[in-house]
């Protein structure tokens, strides 16, 4: 969906921008495959998603009677980023293939917590690298299980509110408008201002990039680059909690980092003339690469109920429990 906002931030906000551009590319390749992506694939990616992270909710907070260790607060949190990102990338798809019929109010709503969701599923991320380093590599680490949840709930609502700040542009300049080019209503980006947009053509990716990828990746290198030589220098075997959490930084890295290589290329040649078909060729690769990181919320749940055994007696009580109420 950020490349349906890009396609717009590049053909122009605003009449005076149009009117450059003596005849807009077709983007025909890029249509299509945007095509193909919001009728079959998301749908598939929402719904593996939406189970996925509804089960491992469900098993975290069923954990009642033993208190949430710090890394299950994390992963519970990602949990709830990675469902609410799920659920606002369903209703943006719906909308987009059917001229946003909901209003201005879900226009800005469902943009804001998508955005809200992207920044906060990254942060948190890293903030479960750094929580692995620590248990690995901190004298603390014999510590931790008396360390207060206090500390831990802070930093976790912490990244929520930075994430809502972080995502202020995109309540604030998202619009609902018939733009010039089609008869149905959309919701993009949408400028007065010329200059103003020319800012936001740059910055808004760029956060995106730095605060959404960048940044994480730096933290996730730090802490795994010291972890490697902790494992290298000792005899010492990671525990199947550390592992579901390597699982998860590395889908985070896989999924993330060509579209974020992508994302910089057209980011940065995004004043240059291109030719049509150089630049249907961009938006194609960034309609398959958003998809691929699109992935990971589907993905994480698959990291905790593969490699973390410690899910599966959770789910196996669970279950019972929940039969003998249905039957009930």
């Amino acid at each position: 969906l950020h490349l349906w906002a890009l396609t717009v931030i590049q053909a122009g906000f605003n009449a005076s921008d149009q009117e450059e551009l003596h005849e807009p590319c077709r983007f025909s390749s890029s249509n299509s495959m945007n095509w193909l992506l919001s009728s079959y694939i998301y749908s598939i990616i929402c719904i593996l998603g939406l189970v996925g992270n509804v089960v491992i909710i469900i098993t975290l907070t069923c954990k009642t009677k033993n208190k949430l260790k710090i890394h299950e607060v994390f992963q519970l949190n990602l949990a709830i980023t990675n469902l609410l990102f799920t659920v606002a990338l369903a209703f943006l798809i719906y909308n987009e293939l059917y001229s946003w019929p909901m209003g201005q109010a879900a226009c800005k709503l469902l943009q804001g917590s998508y955005s809200i969701n992207l920044y906060s599923g990254m942060l948190l991320i890293a903030g479960m690298s750094v929580l692995h380093f620590v248990s690995l590599c901190s004298p603390l680490y014999s510590l931790t299980s008396f360390i207060e949840m206090k500390p831990t709930f802070i930093v976790c609502v912490s990244i929520w509110v930075f994430a809502l700040l972080l995502s202020v542009p995109t309540f604030y300049f998202y619009q609902l408008y018939v733009p010039t080019t089609s008869p149905q209503f959309v919701c993009e980006f949408q400028f007065e201002d010329h200059d103003l947009s020319q800012i936001v053509k740059v910055a808004v990716p760029s956060v995106q990039m730095a605060v959404g990828f960048f940044l994480p990746l730096l933290v996730i290198i730090v802490c795994y680059t010291s972890i490697i030589i902790k494992l290298l220098t000792k005899k010492f075997i990671p525990t199947n909690r550390k592992s579901t959490m390597m699982g998860i930084m590395l889908v985070f890295v896989a999924c993330h980092l060509p579209h974020n290589l992508v994302l910089l290329y057209d980011t940065s040649t995004m004043f240059q003339p291109v030719e049509c078909e150089e630049a249907d060729r961009l938006h194609t690769a960034l309609s398959v690469t958003e998809f691929i990181a699109y992935l990971q919320c589907c993905l994480n749940p698959v990291m905790y109920g593969f490699i973390g055994k410690n899910f599966r007696p959770a789910v196996q009580d669970f279950q019972p429990a929940v039969t003998e109420k249905l039957t009930f």
